[in-house]
């Protein structure tokens, strides 16, 4: 709740409902997730969050507001987690059939780190990034890097030499990959609730590739936050 750019971004509403609350909606239909589990802060302001995991009936976890991956790390303990698919809580056109496609990669084997982000080929916003709760213990041993605890998973890309890491493609088209999905700023959250207003009132399931042809039929859309830049990490 306290995100320095847009702070409530994820309770802000759409349609009736928070953001947060979509987002779930949508990894809910993941075939290849046992569980959907919120990682959030043990701050007052962060009440609210937990209530609503509570009301739609998935974990909650409540931790560091800095120490990111000792949040997550202590959400997949407490709730017996093997393998961690993690994702943002300010991407809630989230894909489930990415979800599907990025954990299916990992199950193949031969790699630590899989995931759609160390090259993008789908909508910052469309992130999955999957790896073990195992190899993830063993990060938190190794690093107290500030940068390194609040991105979760930053220590998995920066070390190939430690870690076998592999990126799953899309057939998508090249522009793709410069859509902004997630939600930082007020011009985000403006294109992420017109793409719901758009889609969802005649179809919840709606899909990335419906969301690709909605901003071919409707080109001003993207525009709306075309100008934004994702915060560098370091």
């Amino acid at each position: 709740m306290n995100s320095s750019r847009l702070p409530g971004k994820v309770l802000r509403p759409i349609l009736g409902k928070s953001m947060l609350e979509l987002m779930i909606e949508r990894l809910k239909r993941a075939r290849t997730l046992d569980q959907i589990v919120i990682a959030t802060t043990d701050q007052p302001a962060d009440d609210e969050i937990e209530q609503l995991g509570q009301r739609l009936s998935v974990g909650v976890f409540r931790g560091s507001e800095n120490d990111v991956l000792a949040r997550v790390l202590g959400a997949a303990l407490a709730f017996n987690a093997d393998v961690i698919v993690e994702a943002t809580g300010d991407c809630p056109l989230q894909d489930p059939a990415i979800v599907d496609k990025v954990v299916a990669d990992f199950r193949i084997g031969g790699a630590d780190f899989v995931s759609n982000t160390l090259e993008y080929t789908t909508p910052r916003g469309t992130d999955v990034r999957v790896f073990c709760t195992e190899t993830l213990i063993r990060i938190s041993k190794i690093t107290s890097d500030p940068i390194d605890r609040e991105h979760v998973s930053l220590y998995y890309w920066e070390h190939p030499e430690e870690f076998v890491l592999r990126n799953v493609p899309t057939i998508l088209s090249h522009d793709a990959a410069h859509l902004r999905l997630t939600v930082d700023t007020p011009e985000d959250l403006q294109l992420v609730q017109a793409v719901f207003e758009e889609l969802y009132p005649t179809n919840q399931y709606f899909s990335l590739v419906d969301i690709l042809d909605l901003f071919r039929r409707k080109p001003e859309l993207p525009k709306l936050n075309q100008h934004v830049e994702q915060k560098p990490i370091r």
